[in-house]
């Protein structure tokens, strides 16, 4: 049975808040990060209720908080000791082929390794297409590797999903042996 397509988006909109997506894109409700991704806050969150709000004016929802901020914005220090090799997609896919499964094995295996660690995702695009339709994209495949990894145990508040649409080319130029370079799923990995 397909999914509608309205279907569809909800079931992206759902994914993309369980792993904490993040936009580089200016969207006029967030606020940047150095490294220019677009974080967003309590916007748009209903704390009409006055438990809710008194609740965040009593600091009790740090969490809240902390939703939509980088891991870097939460004290966490770049690991420069381990680095994965990124996960290839094909042209205007964000399935994953069964040959990338092994590379995100590795990264698993290591946050199971390492409980102090956590990763962000970033989802990347060759120059193809719209700018929104590859953040759209980015976003996509990061979030289908995300979801990959908490099905294989690495909880979800252990992960951040980034889309850098075609902003961050591995390799300039075009044709498709750079595009298909371009095309991918990157790791970076951060302690506390």
């Amino acid at each position: 049975m397909k999914l509608s397509s309205m279907s569809f988006v909800a079931a992206v909109a759902v994914s993309a808040v369980l792993c904490g997506c993040r936009y580089d894109k200016a969207d006029q409700n967030g606020d940047k990060d150095d490294a220019g991704a677009v974080v967003t806050g309590t916007e748009g969150l209903d704390l009409d209720s006055q438990t809710d709000l008194d609740s965040l004016q009593d600091g009790k929802l740090s969490d809240l908080e902390m939703a939509g901020k980088s891991f870097r914005d939460r004290g966490y220090a770049l690991c420069t000791d381990v680095s994965f090799q990124p996960v290839y997609f094909g042209f205007d896919m964000t399935s994953i082929k069964p040959a990338e499964l092994s590379k995100i094995d590795l990264v698993c295996e290591h946050l199971r390794a390492n409980p102090d660690r956590v990763v962000s995702i970033e989802g990347n695009c060759d120059e193809r297409g719209a700018s929104e339709y590859n953040v759209s994209l980015g976003e996509d495949r990061a979030i289908v590797i995300c979801n990959y990894m908490a099905d294989n145990g690495i909880a979800r508040d252990r992960m951040e999903t980034i889309s850098r649409g075609e902003t961050n080319p591995a390799v300039e130029g075009s044709g498709e042996s750079v595009w298909s370079q371009n095309r991918r799923g990157e790791f970076v990995i951060w302690k506390k």
